[in-house]
């Protein structure tokens, strides 16, 4: 990865990714909307391809999405989102499943602020969001993993920066999603990505598995495979060239089958690689495109070797964790309730740390509920992991952060602090760790509050500790839509927002997926065995939990069970909590969780389309 060596520097410190130049456009577009001299769309385009969302809201407030180029922050940077959420948004951050952290409700005058703030330590809301090249992401072990092929990071940041302020990169069909991987599970997802690289070694050589065209939402794909095996030094080149063929034929007119997999649908394969390989050409004409470094001479990641900042004290920590007050609408962080386990360190040791490839280390995942971390916190996991690990965090699409590089004789003190600071939950990366979009509680699409599915299926599970034990691997996902923010459609359980008509009113209810996951043949994608109300999703939970433990093979993953048995069993065994007849239903059931009125779905003209 890029190391900017100063000594003025503490740890890692990563080459910026801002430029003052797009902020001062932003500035400068912007008046010219409030002055009529371009239109409201043209100004929608604009800002979208610099991160700043309409929210449901009326009043003038927006999501803004700071780009986290492969989930990596140093310290500084974490205290600069922490200054924007103090300053700006709610007194908290949202780490989202690609590795970006959100932050809403920011008035629109404040994204200029923002957007200074966090460029200083180099960060840019630049083509984080619209028709553009997205963040791209990567395995959060990468370099410390046991059983990766090689560091996947410094090629993930070789393309985040060919790609970004590309000229191509703003004006595609829509957007583009680029993942890497490194290890043999795909931790990324790269399967549902337009491009998926797989990390692999050929002879000695350094290359990449490529697939490309994958992706969710109403047309779920795994992606096709182009190369077995791309030398890496042709990647960029591969790359640009699968870009121009997007800008070049992509369908620019009809929003909901504008994603490459669907121009890779409508010429056919065959189709799709006479025009790819036209354009490979092309670009090999020109002189190709060459990696930035050379790819059979990446240095390995090695130890710090610089002395650690002392560790502030458990007192300091608390502190400084409650020095921000958390603010509404929706759900904040601490607002979810999670038990207090009599055995919590061990709990803990076991879910959330994980050796390093490198003997003495050990990874530490801190768990994030519902994504969520406040200003305070963000502030202390900048210093803790100053102190105790490289000056690096890593976020991941479980919507956690990792700390790396924490000496195993250093684990028990690191623990102390997370505790005074609120971020000692267990269970990261279980069942009990479940993953939601923002849901209707910001988001325009959204139908449902798929936070506050979350916050109950969360704090069901936390509450059933035998459960979560039962399910040695397996995950829980919400999206409040059919776009699958929250990934429900690679998810072992997937629930996604929806409604039904019971007596002439509006119910909240829930499509039930099962059997979604990332295999070695690539995105499998969880099948549709009921529809149930909101308010029974706990009941249906223990149900298909109920039904693995009773039928699951020795060693069976919960994805790979409902994989194994026919759709039909877990539709029986909800049967009756899907019926919902007008004189069954409560008022309760027409409300949303997280709710306290008659449910009213509105979905907006949404963005993340646009």
């Amino acid at each position: 990865m890029a190391v900017a060596d100063d000594t003025k520097t503490f740890g890692r410190q990563r080459l910026s990714f801002a430029e003052e130049h797009d902020i001062d456009e932003f500035v400068e577009t912007l008046r010219q909307f409030e002055q009529g001299e371009i239109s409201a769309e043209a100004w929608r385009r604009f800002r979208l391809v610099r991160g700043t969302y309409g929210q449901r809201q009326p009043e003038d407030v927006h999501m803004m999405r700071i780009k986290i180029p492969q989930g990596i922050l140093t310290g500084p940077q974490m205290r600069s989102l922490a200054d924007v959420a103090t300053r700006y948004s709610r007194g908290f951050g949202h780490v989202t499943t690609r590795q970006n952290v959100q932050f809403h409700f920011v008035p629109l005058h404040d994204a200029e602020k923002a957007m200074r703030d966090v460029a200083v330590t180099g960060l840019t809301t630049r083509e984080a969001c619209g028709n553009s090249v997205r963040n791209i992401t990567s395995c959060p072990y990468a370099g410390t993993a046991a059983d990766e092929v090689f560091d996947v990071t410094p090629y993930a940041e070789a393309m985040t920066r060919y790609f970004l302020r590309h000229p191509l990169a703003a004006s595609l069909p829509r957007k583009f999603k680029i993942a890497f991987e490194g290890c043999p599970e795909d931790h990324a997802l790269a399967s549902i990505h337009d491009l998926g690289w797989y990390a692999r070694i050929e002879d000695g050589r350094r290359g990449f598995r490529l697939t490309i065209g994958g992706g969710t939402s109403i047309l779920p794909v795994s992606g096709y495979l182009l190369y077995e095996f791309l030398p890496a030094e042709q990647m960029l080149e591969v790359a640009e060239a699968i870009v121009r063929v997007y800008h070049r034929f992509g369908d620019y007119e009809h929003r909901q089958r504008n994603r490459m997999k669907f121009l890779i649908r409508t010429l056919g394969w065959e189709g799709w690689r006479q025009k790819f390989d036209e354009v490979l050409a092309e670009v090999r004409a020109e002189g190709g495109v060459e990696t930035p470094f050379d790819p059979s001479v990446v240095p390995a990641e090695t130890a710090p070797d610089w002395s650690a900042g002392e560790a502030p004290s458990r007192e300091a920590v608390a502190r400084l964790a409650g020095s921000v007050p958390v603010k509404g609408p929706g759900i904040v962080p601490g607002s979810v309730k999670l038990q207090a386990y009599s055995d919590a360190y061990v709990r803990w040791q076991k879910s959330n740390v994980r050796l390093q490839k490198q003997a003495g280390y050990a990874l530490v995942t801190v768990r994030l509920p519902l994504g969520d971390a406040s200003a305070g916190q963000m502030r202390v996991l900048a210093d803790l992991a100053e102190a105790y690990g490289d000056g690096l965090m890593r976020l991941t699409i479980q919507q956690n952060v990792v700390l790396r590089w924490v000496k195993t004789d250093a684990i028990w003190a690191l623990y102390q602090r997370l505790v005074a600071a609120n971020l000692h939950e267990s269970e990261a990366d279980t069942l009990a760790d479940v993953v939601s979009c923002p849901g209707a509680e910001t988001c325009r699409l959204a139908v449902t509050q798929s936070r506050g599915l979350g916050r109950v299926l969360t704090e069901h599970l936390s509450a059933h500790p035998e459960l979560v034990d039962a399910i040695p691997s397996g995950d829980i996902k919400i999206s409040g839509c059919p776009n699958g923010c929250g990934q429900h459609h690679v998810a072992a359980l997937g629930f996604q927002g929806s409604v039904r008509k019971v007596g002439g009113q509006a119910l909240p209810q829930y499509f039930v997926l099962v059997g979604g996951g990332s295999t070695d043949s690539g995105a499998r994608f969880g099948k549709v065995v009921s529809k149930v109300p909101v308010h029974r999703l706990t009941d249906a939970v223990d149900r298909l939990l109920a039904l693995y433990q009773e039928q699951r093979q020795d060693g069976e993953s919960l994805g790979a069970f409902f994989r194994r048995v026919p759709p039909a069993s877990a539709t029986e065994r909800l049967k009756d909590l899907a019926e919902m007849l007008p004189d069954q239903a409560t008022t309760q059931d027409f409300m949303d969780l997280g709710e306290d009125r008659a449910f009213a779905p509105e979905v907006l003209d949404g963005e993340c389309s646009a």
